[in-house]
């Protein structure tokens, strides 16, 4: 199995800010972390200022995506686009999609960082589509 070069991120982290990681090193995302406690309101949300800045490597997207185990057993999920000139801090609004509240301690794990390619194509208008094998056919259109 071919594997990439390794590369560096810079990450600059506000006081009280964990560096993001991954749990094990093929993980797709690295784990971001609350500095501060919060709870998530049954059926709200919660903006979490994460103190976590960085500089993403050229032609890259960062997707900041819910972590599974808190979407499948606490009903909290997240998702969000870091653009590759955002250098900002890190600000991740979590929602709770369950009857339940949620309460988070400083230190725990709220979102995960995947850093992907990205193309930047040029948007051309047109007035014709050439569609691939479904053509105009759209939602549902495969069955069940």
């Amino acid at each position: 199995m071919e594997t990439l070069p390794a590369m560096e991120m810079p990450v600059k982290l506000d006081k009280g800010a964990f560096l993001p990681e991954r749990a094990h090193a093929t993980d797709a995302g690295a784990d971001i972390f609350t500095p501060v406690g919060f709870k998530v309101p049954a059926f709200g949300n919660a903006i979490v200022h994460t103190g976590v800045h960085i500089q993403l490597p050229p032609n890259t997207v960062g997707m900041v995506k819910s972590k599974s185990g808190l979407n499948l057993f606490h009903d909290i999920i997240t998702e969000g686009v870091i653009d590759e000139g955002f250098t900002n801090e890190i600000v991740v609004k979590l929602y709770n999609m369950g009857p339940a509240e949620y309460e988070f301690l400083a230190g725990d794990k709220i979102t995960q960082l995947v850093v992907m390619p990205v193309y930047y194509p040029h948007m051309k208008q047109v007035q014709e589509i050439e569609g691939g094998e479904r053509g105009d056919a759209g939602y549902g259109s495969t069955g069940r």
